[in-house]
C-alpha cells in the first residue's frame, strides 16, 4: 500500500495525527501547490516540507540562515532513517563534494543549504541536474528589510520560480507581522500561494520581564531558582560571554562559554557536556545562537 501523510507521520515521525494547518499544508505541497506558513517556533513547521519531501519524487531542497539549525535538523532526520544532508562552510572540500555528488544522483530526500550557496553559480548548475521535489525557505522573514535579521540573499530566491515553475516552494516563518508577510509574498514571487496562519497561544512558554539593576546577582538568584536545570544564558559579545560564564563558575556552577571566536573542538565538546550533563549552564552570544556569529 502507497504511503500517505498519515501513515508517515505515524510511521517515521512517530505521531498520532496532524496538528492544527499541518495536514492541510502537507496537502497542498504534494498537490504541487505554494505555501506560506506562519507558525510559532515548536509548532511543527519542520513536518510540512519533511512529509512533503518523502512523498514527492526528487530531494527537497531546504534554505535556511542558521548552520546549526541545519545540522540539528539533519542529525534529527538521519536517526529516523531518512536521507539527509546539508551544505555550508562547516564542511571541508571532500565532504561538500560528496553531498553535492549524493544530491545530483538522487541519493538525498532533504538537503539543507544556506541562501548564499543557493545562489552560487555552482549550486545552481547542480539543481539543473538534480530532481526537485520542492523548495523550502525558513525564516522566510529574512526577506524583510524591516525585519530585524535582514538577509539581502534571500531577494534572490524569487528567481527559484522563475527557474523552476513546476517545482512548489514553501516559505516558513515564525516572525511575521501582516506586512511582514505580504512582503514575503511580493518579495519572492509567492502571489498564488496560499496562506497559513497558526495560533500563537503557547501555555508551556512563560515570558518574564524584570528591570535591569544588579545583572550578575539577578542572573545568579534566577539560576539558584533552576538548580539542577540546564539552561542558556546569552549575552551580547563575546567578552561578555567570557566573563559571564567566569562569573559564574566562580560561584561554584557549571558554567561553559560558547561562541564565533572559539575553535570547533571546544565548542564540540561544550555542546556535547551541555546535552549530556544536568545542572550545565551554557552561556553564548546572542548571534551565535541565530548562527550568525
Amino acid at each position: 500500500m502507497s504511503d500517505t501523510p498519515l501513515s508517515l507521520l505515524n510511521r517515521i515521525f512517530g505521531y498520532p495525527a496532524f496538528r492544527g494547518e499541518q495536514a492541510a499544508i502537507v496537502d497542498t505541497l504534494v498537490g504541487g501547490g505554494d505555501a506560506l506558513v506562519l507558525m510559532p517556533t515548536g509548532g511543527g513547521k519542520s513536518l510540512c516540507f519533511q512529509i512533503p519531501a518523502l512523498l514527492r519524487e526528487g530531494c527537497a531542497v531546504v534554505v535556511s540562515p542558521l548552520i546549526a539549525l541545519m545540522q540539528d535538523q539533519v542529525a534529527a532526520l538521519r536517526e529516523l532513517g531518512i536521507a539527509a544532508a546539508f551544505l555550508n562552510s562547516s564542511l571541508d572540500n571532500a565532504t561538500a563534494m560528496r553531498v553535492e555528488r549524493e544530491f545530483v544522483s538522487g541519493q538525498l530526500k532533504l538537503l539543507y543549504v544556506a541562501p548564499e550557496r543557493l545562489l552560487t553559480p555552482r549550486f545552481q548548475s547542480l539543481l539543473e541536474q538534480a530532481q526537485v521535489a520542492l523548495f523550502a525557505i525558513d525564516e522566510a522573514h529574512c526577506v524583510s528589510q524591516w525585519g530585524h535579521d535582514f538577509r539581502p540573499e534571500y531577494l534572490g530566491l524569487s528567481t527559484l520560480h522563475e527557474r523552476f515553475p513546476k517545482v512548489p516552494r514553501i516559505a516558513l516563518t515564525a516572525t511575521a507581522d501582516t506586512a511582514t508577510r505580504a512582503e514575503i509574498l511580493t518579495r519572492l514571487d509567492l502571489g498564488a500561494a496560499r496562506v497559513f496562519v497558526a495560533s500563537f497561544d503557547r501555555p508551556n512558554i512563560r515570558y518574564r520581564i524584570a528591570e535591569k539593576s544588579e545583572p550578575r546577582r539577578q542572573l545568579l538568584d534566577f539560576l539558584g531558582e533552576h538548580k539542577g536545570e540546564a539552561g542558556i544564558v546569552y549575552c551580547s559579545t563575546r567578552k561578555k560571554v567570557e566573563e559571564t560564564a567566569d562569573a559564574l563558575k566562580q560561584s561554584g556552577l557549571t558554567a561553559l562559554p560558547y561562541h564565533g571566536g572559539m575553535d570547533n573542538d571546544t565548542r564540540r565538546r561544550h555542546q556535547e557536556r551541555f546535552l549530556r550533563e544536568d545542572g550545565v549552564v551554557m552561556v553564548a552570544t546572542l548571534a551565535f545562537g541565530m548562527g550568525i556569529d
